[in-house]
This record gives structure tokens, sequence and C-alpha cells, in this order.
């Protein structure tokens, strides 16, 4: 079964260009986020002609100014970035020895100049750990051990404990125990986050027409692109909600489509649903099964469904079971990304949402229903057995 490679939306072509500028390379970005690295470079080339326009406007010294500020900010996200993976590793054991753990797990990443400045050490210091020995086999197993541990803790965005920590050592080859994984992570102070109970948005409308429960608490689905799942959220920040929608494949648990506003209207819904199936082009009758929002059950919602051969389903009133896995999508969302950060502005969260959603759940996050398989990865597997079948 052979699938077209899906078209981009604006707000996710305007995020990768964002993300080269800030000084990532578009086959790194390629192989996070899907798109391949020429269409990113495309992409950015046309922002920068499209910049390039505008830019002739200003004066020498203002474009002085701009490009001044556009190295600065590079380096800022690199130090941010660096800052921000050396929180996760120096909660325990000797601080001098996980800095240079650090660096030795992301030398590959900065240059090591850039990291030691960063984390207040020098380089010199750097190497000469490196060159040091005379520790028993099974202390410097340990360490080596917990360097790959809390990399991987990093990689997870801190959110990672024992049982997906020890699922990626494994799938990168690593032959450790679980048990054994649970106690390093307890020393070097790293551990899982934890969800908390998520407060609904729905506003039902008694009016309106209730379309029947076709999924019926039944979660389990043969194939992607069968039935999918739907619900809103809301993220605070500085200059008041914004409100994120997504529909969510059952099959995989990938988020298939989102959208993003600051007001909680029918278009916000439309949005998410039209993204999915401008991405997944799935086959007549699928179903988009959500609760008794007022948005779900508009009559533009109708007509968009009507239009594109989709199948509407409605689980009862003031019952979160009826749509458990989206409200367990959100509740990792809240626990992993919202109860650990603050936004000051709607793009600031825009931003930190996209690439939670494309760039770590979708294709990275290991998820206990697919094998300890990202979304993503499941479905890969998915197409490559039928294909060979």
């Amino acid at each position: 079964m052979s699938r077209s490679q899906p078209p981009y939306t604006e707000e996710f072509r305007r995020q990768m260009v964002e993300l080269v500028r800030a000084g990532h390379s578009p086959e790194a970005l390629a192989k996070e986020y899907g798109p391949s690295g020429p269409s990113i470079r495309n992409w950015v080339r046309q922002a920068e002609q499209e910049g390039e326009a505008r830019a002739d406007e200003l004066t020498a010294a203002e474009r002085d100014e701009l490009k001044r500020l556009r190295k600065e900010n590079r380096q800022l996200r690199e130090e941010r970035e660096i800052l921000r993976k050396a929180n996760n590793f120096l909660r325990g054991g000797d601080r001098s020895e996980m800095t240079f753990a650090l660096i030795d797990a992301e030398k590959t990443h900065h240059p090591v100049s850039v990291l030691a400045r960063v984390l207040g050490v020098s380089r010199e210091g750097y190497y000469a750990w490196r060159r040091r020995g005379g520790v028993s086999a099974r202390t410097a197993g340990d360490r080596t051990l917990t360097t790959k541990i809390t990399a991987v803790h990093a990689a997870s965005r801190a959110t990672y404990g024992a049982p997906r920590v020890h699922a990626d050592l494994a799938a990168a080859g690593v032959r450790t125990s679980r048990k054994r994984v649970a106690r390093l992570m307890r020393q070097a102070g790293l551990r899982g986050v934890h969800r908390r109970r998520r407060v609904s948005l729905t506003r039902r409308d008694r009016a309106a027409y209730l379309p029947p429960d076709l999924v019926g608490r039944d979660f389990t689905v043969p194939a992607p692109d069968r039935v999918w799942t739907a619900d809103v959220t809301y993220v605070p920040t500085g200059q008041g909600w914004l409100y994120l929608a997504v529909v969510l494949d059952l099959h995989s648990r990938k988020i298939v489509g989102w959208s993003m506003s600051d007001t909680q209207k029918t278009a916000l819904v439309a949005d998410a649903l039209t993204m999915a199936l401008q991405h997944r082009r799935p086959a007549p009758g699928v179903i988009h099964h959500s609760d008794q929002g007022s948005q779900y059950v508009s009559r533009e919602f109708a007509r968009l469904c009507a239009h594109h051969d989709v199948r509407r389903s409605v689980g009862s009133a003031g019952d979160c079971y009826d749509n458990a896995l989206t409200e367990s999508f959100f509740a990792t969302l809240e626990c992993e990304l919202l109860d650990r950060t603050s936004f000051t502005t709607h793009d600031q969260a825009r931003a930190a949402l996209f690439d939670f959603i494309e760039g770590f759940y979708n294709r990275q996050r290991r998820h206990s229903t697919n094998g300890y398989l990202s979304p993503h990865e499941h479905e890969t597997r998915y197409y490559e057995y039928h294909q060979a079948a």
C-alpha cells in the first residue's frame, strides 16, 4: 500500500523556517519532523525571498542590526538548549562528573568549546576527565549506563520513567534490566512525570442533533485511518487562553490533525479535521468521534463531514471514558509540557505545542500500547508488513 507525501500547512512550514533560522539543519529537521530536506530548503528560500523584498525598504544600518539580532538569537537558542539539558543531567551525583558527561553526550550536536563555556567548565578539564581511569568495572559500567540513561531522559524532555527509558536503550542495542535502569535513575535523581486530572471544556448544545456513538468504547482498530477521535483543550498564556483542537488516530495513537486559536469556535475543530483529511486522505467512511461539544454538533461541522464522507460519532454527555484516548493524550501533553512551562505569548505556546506534537509525541515518544514504539514507527511497521504480505 503506497502513500503519497502529504501537503503541509502554512503554519507547519512557518515553524520549519523558524527552526532553520535558529540554527537547525534541514536534514536534521527532516529526520525529526518528516518533510524532506529539499522541501524545507525550498520553504526557507521562499521565506528569504519574501524577507528580502521587505528588507529592501530598510536602511543599511537597520539591515546590519537585523543580521546581528538574528545571530544573537541563534546563539541564545543554542545556549538555552544546552542549559535545558543540563538541568536534567545535573540533578544527582558529582556535579563536575555529570557536567563532563553532558559534554560527552552532546559533543556531536554542539562544539566542546561552546558546551564548556555555557556550563562553566574548561575544555582542558573535560579532556582530562576523558583520560582518567581507575574505577571498578561495575562502577564504570554504572557510570556509562547512567550517562546513556541521562541522555535518553533528556531527549524525552525529562518525561520518561524507567519503562520507556529501558525500551529506548533496548532499541539502541543496550542490554540491561529494567530494575537496574530504575536504580540508576533513582541515584541520578531522574524520574518521569505523572498525569493529573484534566478539566473538560465541553459545552453541550442541547438543541442540536446528536449523531450516534459508533465507537462504543471499543478502542481497538485494526488499521490506520479507520477511526479518529477528537477533542479541545486550553493553554494558559500571558495573552490569555490559546485553544488546541486535535484529531487522533485510534490505531497508532498519532495526532493526525491539529489547530490552534485564541477563540473556541467551530472553525477551530473544523481546521483540525481539515488538516487530518489533507495529510491522511482516508477512504470514504472514516469515523470521527468526539464529545457533545457545541462545535462538534454544529451544522457547519456537520456539512464539512458530509462533504468529505466522514461519519460523525458522538459519545454520551459528561462521560470522559467515551473519548478516553484523546483525554489521555491531553493528560500527557499537560504533565509533560504544560505543567512544566509557562508562556508569555500565544506565539511561544504555538511553537512549543507544534514541537511537542510533531517533533516529540508523533515521531519520538514511545507509547506503551504500541509496544513502546512511537506512533510514527508503529504506522511505518504496519505499512511495511502489509506491503510485504
